[in-house]
């Protein structure tokens, strides 16, 4: 993947074929684009079982044992041979437990007392639940629980078992040489489980990216620290930090890197090994202290980390936005705006299916559907608007807070986005439109 061209070039189709062409604007899906680029599944590592929890398989896995590994039981009761039929006495002729070795022989006549889980011995080929039997108490009426062994103890059948009662058989839940998960399964809590019962201690993962979330500004304050003229707490490493760990990441924060761009290219180079990717806040627009353009162009000065192309989008909120690779491993770097909204928002639409791709994750981007607005929006020409909104249970989608991109107490309400696309000003209430479902 490479950054996109260097856009503001001379334009031979100009007029005026002495004066620059205006700097282009990128649509949102050609950003997009350009930022999946070359972006695959992280190559995969073995393991540990609770390790691999949240990585996606890479490879299918084939058990290589039965399971159920043996012929067992499925009830505390007695081994028996069903041909005995019932009412009958039966001799017991041993007692077996789960993980039991040596097995006794069940004849005719004969029966084994038997635990839930335990292998059935040769002979029998049912078991009768203990509530069947008498216990081997000898009062001949139904027993609520077994009585200790005892010596020439005797059971008494009070009901016919059928050939294969309450047995479960070798290999009736997973033969031998079965697919049992696929490449590209996520591993949640009963996924590890059954990579344990079929004895797999590790498995071949796509593992989770590594990815570093720097926040810049000299007026940041970390939460909890006191709050001076001029400063303020620094959320979005908080809000990004959150976001790419939900989006399945394994996170490093970074809060607060001042605007120095000497000070913030340091940062950078201690990430080169460290990250599979970068996320910055802040420093992206046209200010005078924009530290990460500042940091990542050669032309402002300090050292050439690598092409990061800083870009204008037709989109509200999230305009200013850099993407590239940095480093001589060519770490992608994502340079997102510094207005809360306007970063979550990039977050979601930009670095979530960079994150789930190199996952391997077959659901790189959000669900997106179609509802009815509940009130009259309006947007400003040229640009796809995305707005906070609650998507409701009857299809219908209603706007959070206003259009401001520092409104954070709007987009904590926020359970979706509400898109108006580039060409629309206005939109009656009634309307339909694009809905992007953040709770998926």
């Amino acid at each position: 993947m490479t950054a996109g061209p260097a856009h503001g070039s001379n334009d031979p189709c100009c007029e005026d074929a002495g004066a620059p062409a205006p700097p282009r604007t990128w649509s949102v899906d050609e950003h997009l684009a350009d930022v999946l680029t070359g972006i695959a599944p992280l190559p995969p590592v073995e393991l540990d079982l609770l390790d691999a929890q949240g990585c996606r398989l890479a490879a299918d896995v084939t058990a290589a044992v039965d399971l159920p590994p043996f012929d067992n039981s499925s009830m505390d009761g007695y081994a028996v041979r069903a041909s005995d039929g019932a009412p009958a006495v039966l001799a017991v002729v041993g007692d077996i437990a789960a993980g039991a070795g040596e097995l006794p022989e069940v004849g005719p006549g004969r029966a084994a007392r038997i635990m839930t889980g335990a292998p059935v011995p040769p002979g029998a080929d049912a078991v009768a639940p203990v509530e069947w039997t008498d216990g081997g108490t000898g009062t001949g009426t139904p027993a609520d629980a077994m009585t200790a062994p005892v010596a020439d103890e005797r059971v008494e059948l009070l009901r016919p078992v059928a050939p294969g009662a309450h047995i479960r058989r070798r290999g009736s839940d997973i033969s031998a040489g079965t697919t049992v998960l696929t490449a590209g399964t996520l591993l949640g809590p009963t996924q590890v489980g059954l990579l344990a019962a079929i004895g797999r201690g590790t498995a071949a993962v796509h593992p989770r990216p590594r990815v570093a979330v720097l926040s810049t500004g000299s007026e940041l304050v970390q939460p909890g620290e006191s709050i001076g003229p001029g400063r303020i707490s620094d959320s979005n490493s908080f809000t990004l930090t959150a976001a790419a760990r939900a989006a399945g990441a394994e996170v490093t924060r970074i809060g607060g890197v001042p605007d120095d761009p000497a000070v913030l290219r340091r940062v950078l180079q201690e990430q080169f090994g460290r990250a599979d990717l970068i996320v910055t806040s802040g420093g992206v627009s046209v200010g005078a202290y924009d530290v990460v353009k500042e940091a990542l162009q050669p032309l402002h000065g300090g050292e050439d980390l690598g092409g990061v192309d800083f870009r204008r989008l037709r989109m509200q909120p999230g305009k200013p936005q850099g993407f590239g690779r940095i480093g001589k491993d060519g770490v992608p770097l994502l340079a997102l705006p510094g207005n809360p909204v306007s970063a979550y928002i990039s977050f979601e639409l930009f670095v979530r299916p960079l994150i789930r791709t190199m996952l391997g994750a077959p659901d790189v981007h959000r669900t997106v559907v179609r509802a009815v607005c509940t009130a009259d929006l309006a947007s400003p020409a040229g640009r796809r608007q995305f707005l906070r909104g609650r998507y409701g249970a009857d299809g219908t989608v209603t706007p959070v807070g206003g259009a401001g991109s520092h409104l954070v107490g709007a987009l904590a309400l926020a359970d979706c986005l509400i898109t108006v696309p580039e060409d629309t000003t206005v939109l009656p209430a009634g309307s339909g439109v694009d809905v992007v479902l953040l709770t998926d």
